[in-house]
């Protein structure tokens, strides 16, 4: 959990006397002074896309909190990335989510990496390097690498194997699928984060799921918005879920006996939770306004920004 402080640069402080403590609400100077109130966030970037045969990698996720201080009057800057696009001839990273804002440092969360694809289908291309990288295609390439701190590597598969499937994609929680010798093949999406920042626990940014032959294998996204990678008997996959930052599943694609799309991944989503109490109303971008307890839970599917004063 990071924990990011910024304060007024132009204040002048006189004769301190005291400081008194708040647990609830960060910290103030004196009973009627400025005080600090505690603004929780998740940030979660967009999914990348499902290829054929590597399922997208998740958008990267993290969660933190910072001490917003009344006044200045600041806003927050909302950017939601968008999720990687796939179809038949292509796909692409998912796109970085940022929250900004004056005294604060920019949180940036990258993309998720888009699927690899095999060399039956027009060339190797690895899975790409992403908040969650995304699994390599079947018989060659290399899955992508996660970023630190905000998802893990993609699944691969060997070049001994005949079976026409593919690496499932990284998810904040866990690596993507890989093929194992004598075992399940199980390219399934790594398991996405979860938070409770709404008030309810929910799962973000699950990996998609590599493709895999009819029966063979589990190829099911992982919790968190993952799309299902594609079979030989259904060779598309699955889209991932809009504002989870899921990964788009794998298609199945030559060798497989079919010719499918790989899918785009899910969109990204900045969720932000205050003390109701602190709360100012005043957004830009319709975020959803719900409260839990004695906060007050801003969800931002799409871009905007959050008057803090």
């Amino acid at each position: 959990m990071q924990h990011l402080q910024f304060l007024p640069h132009y204040l002048n402080m006189p004769r301190l006397t005291s400081i008194a403590v708040n647990s609830a609400r960060g910290y103030g100077f004196g009973a009627g002074g400025f005080k600090a109130y505690d603004i929780e966030y998740l940030v979660v970037a967009g999914g990348g896309a499902g290829w054929t045969m590597g399922g997208g990698g998740a958008g990267g996720m993290r969660v933190g909190t910072y001490s917003a201080v009344e006044p200045p009057v600041s806003n927050l800057n909302i950017s939601i990335g968008a999720g990687g696009v796939g179809n038949s001839t292509s796909a692409s990273n998912g796109v970085n989510s940022t929250l900004s804002g004056s005294y604060l440092t920019t949180i940036t969360n990258i993309g998720g990496g888009r699927g690899g694809i095999n060399s039956g289908s027009g060339g190797t291309q690895n899975g790409l390097v992403g908040g969650s990288g995304g699994g390599s295609g079947y018989q060659s390439g290399s899955p992508g690498a996660g970023t630190s701190g905000q998802g893990n590597s993609g699944g691969s598969v060997p070049s001994t194997v005949p079976a026409a499937i593919g690496g499932g994609g990284g998810g904040k929680g866990a690596v993507g699928g890989s093929y194992v010798s004598g075992g399940s093949q199980e390219m399934v999406g790594g398991i996405g984060g979860a938070s409770s920042i709404t008030g309810s626990s929910v799962y973000y940014a699950g990996g998609g799921g590599g493709s895999g032959e009819g029966g063979n294998g589990n190829n099911a996204g992982g919790n968190g918005g993952g799309g299902m990678g594609g079979t030989s008997g259904s060779g598309n996959g699955v889209t991932g879920t809009a504002n989870t930052g899921g990964g788009g599943g794998g298609s199945a694609g030559a060798g497989s006996g079919s010719s499918g799309v790989g899918k785009s991944g899910g969109s990204g989503v900045i969720i932000l939770k205050m003390p109701t109490a602190n709360y100012t109303g005043i957004t830009a971008g319709s975020p959803a306004v719900s409260t839990s307890g004695s906060n007050t839970i801003l969800t931002f599917n799409g871009s905007g920004s959050y008057s803090i004063a």
